[in-house]
C-alpha cells in the first residue's frame, strides 16, 4: 500500500480510514453525503486531501455507455490488452499474454534473442520473460518445491521459444525425471507433439547418450566457422535431482585420466553449462532445493545460471541464490525472477495450481485463441486428452 501514492476514499469507519490514508488522516470517516469522496495524491497525508463529488449515473445509462464502448472496440479491429488488475494471490492466465498471442498468430519466425515467457508481472509492464542471447551465463534456473508451477513454467518456456524459431532454427531436448505413465510426463509429451522443431523427450537412463552427443556438438561449435550459423539447442532438465548421472564429481575434475573425465555425463553437463551458452547451447533446469543444487553442480556451473526463478523458500536459500531474502516472503502463485547479469529482480505471478481430482495433467492455463497451425495443434492436443478430466487443459501448457 505504501507504493500507492494516489488514493481515493469514500465514506468509511475510522479504522478503515487510517488504513486507506495515513495513520494521522481520519478524514474519510467524516464524509456524510452520498457520493462524497476524498482524492489524495500524497500517499494519504492529511495535507493532500482534496474532497470531491463522484459523478452519478443511473444503472441503465451506465450499462448503455459500457455497451457502446465495447461495440466501438469490436468495430475498430484492434486488439486491446486486458485491464491490469492485481488480485492478490490469483494465478496468472497465459491467455492474457499478448506478445505470445502475436507470436502464435504470426507463425514461427527467426529471433535474434528469443524470449521465454515466465509469468505475469506484479507491476504495470509486459509479461516477465527470460531473454536468451548467445553469450556466457544465458541459462535459466528454476528453484523451489513447487513442482506443478515449475512444470507449467517449463512448458510455457518450451512453447514460447519454439514460436520464435523457424522449423530448422532450433532443437529441443527435454530430460524428464518422472515415470512414463506419470501426469507430468504425459503433460510434456503433449507439448512435445505439437512443437514443429526437432524435439526429443528423454528419460534419466538416456541422459548419458544425450550428453555425449551435446559434448561432441559443443566441441564442433568451438570452431567459429562451424558454430556461427548452427541452430540453437535448448536442453530442458525437469527435476534435476532425479538425474544422478549428471552429478558433478570433483574427483574426476582433478583426475589425471582425462579420457575418463571427458566421458563422464556429469562432467559433460558441467562443461555444457559453463561454455555452452556462447555457442548457442542453452540449459533450462528445475531443482527443488538449493542444497540439492549444490550437491549436483559445481559452484562455477551454478554461477553460469544468471537468470533464476525462485519460488517460496527459506530466507537463507534465497540469499544464497539471489543475494536477497525476498523469496522467503513469497506466497501462493508468486515467484521472483532475477537476472544476475543485468542486476535486477522482478516479482512475477505464475499460474500453476493444484492438480484437480482425477486430472491426468497439472492445472493449466488457457491458450490464446489464435489461428496459426501451432496454436491450433496446441489446443487440439490438449483437448484430446481432456474429455475425461473436465477439459481443464483445453488450451495448452499450464497457467504461468
Amino acid at each position: 500500500l505504501g507504493q500507492m501514492v494516489v488514493r481515493i476514499a469514500l465514506q468509511c469507519n475510522e479504522a478503515d480510514a487510517y488504513l486507506i490514508m495515513d495513520e494521522e488522516n481520519p478524514a474519510p470517516r467524516l464524509l456524510t453525503r452520498p457520493g462524497e469522496a476524498i482524492y489524495n495524491d500524497t500517499a494519504g497525508t492529511l495535507e493532500g486531501n482534496s474532497p470531491f463529488q463522484i459523478v452519478w449515473l443511473p444503472d441503465r445509462e451506465r450499462d448503455r455507455y459500457l455497451r457502446q464502448v465495447a461495440e466501438l472496440a469490436a468495430k475498430s479491429g484492434r486488439r486491446f490488452a486486458s485491464p491490469v488488475i492485481f488480485e492478490g494471490n490469483a494465478p496468472a492466465d497465459i491467455a492474457e499474454n499478448i506478445p505470445l498471442r502475436d507470436l502464435l498468430e504470426a507463425g514461427t519466425r527467426p529471433a535474434s534473442a528469443p524470449r521465454a515467457f515466465l509469468g505475469a508481472p506484479n507491476s504495470i509492464k509486459g509479461p516477465t520473460e527470460a531473454v536468451f542471447h548467445r553469450q556466457s551465463g544465458n541459462h535459466l534456473l528454476l528453484v523451489g518445491q513447487r513442482d506443478e508451477a515449475a512444470l507449467a513454467m517449463l512448458g510455457v518456456c518450451l512453447v514460447s521459444l519454439a514460436a520464435q524459431h523457424a522449423k530448422g532454427g532450433a532443437r529441443f531436448i527435454v530430460l524428464d525425471g518422472n515415470p512414463p505413465d506419470s501426469a507430468p510426463h504425459k503433460f510434456l509429451e503433449q507439448v512435445a507433439r505439437v512443437i514443429p522443431q526437432d524435439i526429443r523427450l528423454a528419460q534419466p537412463h538416456e541422459a548419458g547418450e544425450l550428453l555425449a552427443g551435446l559434448a561432441a556438438e559443443q566441441a564442433a561449435r568451438s570452431d567459429a566457422s562451424h558454430g556461427a550459423g548452427a541452430p540453437t539447442v535448448y536442453l530442458l532438465v525437469h527435476e534435476l535431482p532425479k538425474f544422478k548421472k549428471l552429478r558433478y564429481e570433483e574427483d574426476l575434475a582433478f583426475s589425471l585420466d582425462e579420457s575418463q573425465a571427458a566421458g563422464h555425463p556429469g562432467m559433460q553437463f558441467n562443461n555444457l553449462i559453463i561454455d555452452g551458452a556462447s555457442l548457442g547451447l542453452h540449459v533450462l533446469c528445475t531443482c527443488d532445493t538449493y542444497n540439492n543444487l549444490n550437491r549436483l553442480l559445481s559452484r562455477k556451473a551454478i554461477a553460469e545460471f544468471e537468470m533464476r526463478v525462485l519460488f517460496q523458500m527459506s530466507a537463507n536459500d534465497s540469499a544464497a541464490l539471489i543475494d536477497s531474502p525476498k523469496a522467503g516472503d513469497l506466497g501462493l502463485h508468486r515467484a521472483i525472477f532475477s537476472n544476475g547479469a543485468q542486476g535486477w529482480e522482478d516479482t512475477e505471478t505464475h499460474g500453476a495450481g493444484p492438480m484437480p481430482p482425477g486430472s491426468p495433467l497439472p492445472h493449466p492455463p488457457r491458450w490464446p485463441a489464435c489461428h496459426s497451425p501451432v496454436a491450433h495443434d496446441l489446443r487440439s492436443a490438449s483437448g484430446a486428452h481432456l474429455d475425461s478430466s473436465r477439459r481443464r487443459l483445453q488450451e495448452g501448457v499450464g497457467r504461468c
